[in-house]
């Protein structure tokens, strides 16, 4: 068995405009301040990250990675979730997905698509460039409009959406092959792979690519009523990342799943910091422990109630609390009678 590395904390939710989260500096000071050993670096943000730069110089990397080091972080993964949903867009969410582009490929969907591309390219190759072996993404939608249709949906509309974005990722996949680093989808209501029924229709797809892995977060099958223990099961052989966030679904007679059209704060179901919903974490960890998971445990801050800085900083603790440094022995190893092969077949009458 494997032990657990973290904590870690996605910036994405934190980076901003004022100090100390304007700035690669300040932010891995701040984040290490909190109780972090880990940071994952959300690649669209140019005020911590220039992607352009990481993906052809090895120099840019070491030096980026250095200040990390130095702040007292290390970077875990980078993540382009905001570019692989522009992998796949229904036109349905053109306008609502515009603003994840850059300006001058906005209202023009075609150059938008090839855009996203080259921007997870530009990431598999940063993340080559500093020696991590796992990248975060999302995986778009094109037939998520139609995941609870009325009308019907006409025979082989699934099935050709899900042809078209295995076209679409499989060039991806294969750079990431080139690389050595594997693409880890976080399974993601909104997302075409949502659930682990659509990731294995997808991996279908792209023949079982052996770079086509998970991002495993239990919040979004709590959301989803899916069995969050199960799945690690399952996937253990598929989950490379692990994004440690917590949620609650308390359905009532006037709304479930669905949420009624209703802020975060009134929908029964709903995200909040580690510990003050419904995620086992305890069975979590033990199952990841059990199933030699041994990448970073990374805390992603999303509260419909508390401030994001209580959650940091809780949310470090939390994960430290619950990381289980595996033994490296059995427990009644003191009880070993020392046999062999001959004594065996002797206790079962067979020597």
């Amino acid at each position: 068995m494997k032990t657990i590395k973290g904590p870690a904390l996605f910036l994405a939710q934190f980076a901003g405009d004022d100090a100390p989260f304007d700035t690669w500096d300040g932010i891995t000071r701040w984040a290490a301040d909190c109780g972090y050993e880990g940071v994952q670096v959300p690649s669209w943000d140019a005020r911590l990250f220039d992607l352009a730069r990481a993906a052809e110089s090895k120099d840019y990397c070491d030096e980026f990675l250095g200040q990390g080091r130095a702040n007292g972080v290390e970077v875990t993964e980078l993540s382009t979730h905001l570019q692989g949903q522009l992998v796949a867009v229904h036109p349905a969410y053109d306008e609502a997905f515009d603003g994840f582009a850059v300006a001058e490929v906005r209202g023009n969907p075609k150059a938008r698509q090839e855009w996203a591309v080259s921007q997870v390219k530009l990431a598999l190759q940063a993340s080559r460039n500093m020696g991590i072996s796992a990248h975060a993404t999302f995986s778009g939608a094109l037939a998520w409009p139609y995941v609870y249709p009325w009308p019907q949906r006409p025979a082989g509309l699934v099935e050709t959406a899900f042809d078209e974005l295995a076209r679409r990722w499989r060039p991806i996949l294969n750079m990431a092959e080139e690389c050595g680093v594997d693409v880890c989808y976080e399974i993601h209501p909104g997302e075409d792979l949502h659930d682990g029924v659509t990731y294995e229709m997808f991996l279908e797809r792209v023949g079982n690519h052996a770079r086509a892995n998970m991002l495993y977060d239990p919040s979004h099958y709590v959301l989803q009523a899916l069995d969050y223990l199960d799945n690690i099961d399952i996937y253990k052989d598929r989950i490379r990342m692990f994004h440690v966030k917590d949620a609650e679904l308390n359905p009532t007679g006037r709304q479930g799943v669905y949420g009624g059209y209703q802020s975060w704060v009134d929908r029964a179901g709903r995200f909040r910091s580690l510990g003050d919903g419904q995620v086992d974490f305890g069975a979590v960890f033990s199952k990841m422990a059990a199933n030699d998971f041994d990448g970073w445990a990374v805390v992603e801050w999303e509260c419909a109630l508390k401030h994001p800085e209580d959650g940091a900083r809780e949310g470090s603790q939390f994960v430290r609390d619950h990381i289980i440094r595996v033994t490296p022995h059995a427990f009644d190893d003191f009880a070993d009678g020392g046999t062999d092969d001959a004594a065996n077949r002797k206790m079962l009458g067979i020597g």
